[in-house]
């Protein structure tokens, strides 16, 4: 009996070493840093507030990497700002903004569902501002978080990263700093995560 189990254990999980061992450098994912991963595996999603397929990914793939990402993989999100032109850097602040005043989920939802859905057209920082205040931040609050060091620091270091990862279309995956996931050659999310978790593992 014992044998039987680790027989159908085997088959179980022979179609997952396989899987795993068809990912390939150039075709699955691209290797973007010749130096060291970082010192704890992690994925990063780079995305932007006016891509629509970043808004479906934030709704739908999002809260399935948080819910099964292997234990001590750590998830990251950065904005891009090259898309929107000069909003794009205004949006690139706002996400800055919310996670320094720990309001991101709330902030991030309610600009989504702006751009989006209510297909409201930001023009300026007070625009972005008014979109604050109206889900609950003093306006002074975020007039300081605006402008303060530690949201300037985030925003370099997310435009630093998206141009080490050579991004040129969002949303997409970075594993540990080092490896970019490729979308072309995957036929779904489920694959693209897939990869993601086995390159964390590397």
């Amino acid at each position: 009996m014992k044998k039987a189990l680790l027989m159908a254990a085997a088959l179980l999980l022979a179609p997952l070493t396989v899987s795993a061992a068809e990912y390939k450098e150039g075709v699955h994912y691209t290797v973007i840093n010749d130096g060291p991963a970082t010192a704890k595996p992690e994925i990063t999603e780079f995305f932007s507030f006016y891509c629509p397929h970043c808004y479906t990914f934030s709704k739908t793939v999002v809260p399935k990497i948080l819910a099964e990402k292997p234990a001590g993989v750590e998830f990251n999100q950065a904005h891009v700002d090259f898309i929107g032109k000069e909003m794009g850097i205004e949006m690139s602040r706002a996400f800055a903004v919310a996670h320094q005043l720990n309001v991101n989920e709330k902030i991030d939802t309610a600009l989504f569902t702006a751009i989006h859905d209510k297909k409201q057209h930001f023009t300026s920082r007070d625009d972005v501002r008014a979109l604050f205040v109206a889900n609950g931040v003093d306006g002074k609050t975020f007039d300081a978080a605006a402008d303060s060091f530690m949201v300037k620091a985030q925003m370099s270091k997310m435009k630093r990263d998206t141009e080490n990862a050579k991004l040129t279309g969002v949303p997409a995956l970075v594993v540990n700093g080092k490896y970019r996931v490729e979308t072309g050659a995957i036929k779904s999310y489920d694959e693209l995560l897939d990869i993601a978790y086995y390159l964390a593992r590397k």
